[in-house]
């Protein structure tokens, strides 16, 4: 196996990260082997009999959060309000995500490739931010989702550094702008996950190229590691271990994730989600996380971008979120 570890970067874009969030303290539903099968959008898709994607479909009371974890505070998910929507089957937006994790490494790559993969009705509106010449950044980030609306599940995406639709692409001035607003955005390439209900969510509610694989996430007392498997051979595709580190924020911050795409009917078509980060740090050091890539097709994948410097390793073990259901790009641009 190829390993690849992280390297010193420059002050100046060490501000960045992009990334939407994931040990549980509560049961796994993965772990469990009672199930039901639901229709879904025309898809037989099987979820934890009892859990509470089986009970409420999206939309649990929070009074019923609070008495299955009495330790969660659920203060900011009391200042949204959820609503009924349509995205391809009922659902409710904005989903919820109580107790979860994360960690995101950001690296160059190459530019040129980074454009060559996205749709040109997308380039026509947000374009890969350029950092310095013929290099641009790809952020990997890999989530547990201990507890949400969803049961549990891991997942893990890769995306491209954009500019914001309406908005010029000025390189590093845009991207220190993105990182100072803590609004940040990406076009998604993609977005493996471990259940077979989110893998339906996100591909007809979401526009994601998400498919399902195995990941195993696991703690112990100096990192964080994610083993991501290749969904046809069955072998390990790629591991990244993230290192705890010591100088951790208590202070709750929010940071707002957004990606544009197109949606099943070829529209351009934009998404959010807001993260309400409860325990994190970032650093810059090489020795601070690896990813140790295989043979399998997301680790190749990888390799083609050309992937360089490292420019931030994210640590946020403790957030909240809340994903809200995509909208027409139309919607956003004529609020500019």
């Amino acid at each position: 196996m190829t390993k690849v570890k992280t390297l010193k970067a420059t002050a100046l874009f060490a501000v960045l990260i992009l990334g939407t969030p994931i040990a549980p303290t509560l049961a796994d539903p993965k772990s469990q082997t009672n199930e039901v099968t639901i229709d879904l959008a025309g898809h037989k898709v099987p979820v934890v009999a009892g859990g509470l994607y089986d009970r409420y479909h999206s939309n649990p009371p929070l009074s019923v959060i609070a008495e299955e974890d009495p330790s969660l505070d659920l203060s900011w998910f009391k200042t949204l309000d959820k609503t009924r929507v349509d995205m391809g089957f009922e659902s409710y937006s904005p989903n919820f995500y109580y107790r979860n994790s994360r960690v995101t490494l950001v690296f160059t790559a190459d530019i040129d490739r980074l454009t060559a993969l996205m749709p040109a009705e997308v380039l026509a509106q947000v374009q890969p931010l350029q950092i310095w010449p013929g290099r641009g950044l790809i952020a990997l980030t890999a989530y547990a989702y201990h507890y949400c609306d969803n049961d549990s599940y891991n997942e893990i995406a890769l995306s491209v550094v954009t500019s914001k639709p309406g908005s010029a692409n000025l390189g590093p001035i845009s991207l220190i702008g993105q990182s100072l607003s803590a609004d940040l955005w990406g076009y998604v390439f993609k977005l493996p996950v471990d259940t077979e209900l989110a893998r339906v969510r996100g591909v007809v509610g979401y526009n994601l190229p998400k498919w399902l694989t195995r990941i195993d996430y696991r703690e112990d007392v100096e990192a964080l590691s994610f083993d991501v498997y290749d969904s046809e051979s069955g072998e390990l595709d790629f591991t990244l271990r993230a290192n705890r580190l010591e100088d951790v924020s208590t202070e709750p911050t929010l940071v707002t994730n957004s990606f544009t795409n197109l949606d099943h009917a070829g529209q351009l078509s934009w998404g959010h989600a807001v993260s309400r980060q409860l325990r994190h740090a970032s650093t810059s050091d090489a020795d601070s996380a690896t990813l140790t890539l295989g043979d399998g097709s997301l680790s190749n994948f990888i390799r083609s971008l050309d992937p360089g410097r490292m420019i931030k390793y994210e640590y946020v073990p403790e957030f909240q979120g809340a994903l809200y259901a995509p909208e027409p790009l139309a919607t956003l641009l004529s609020k500019e």
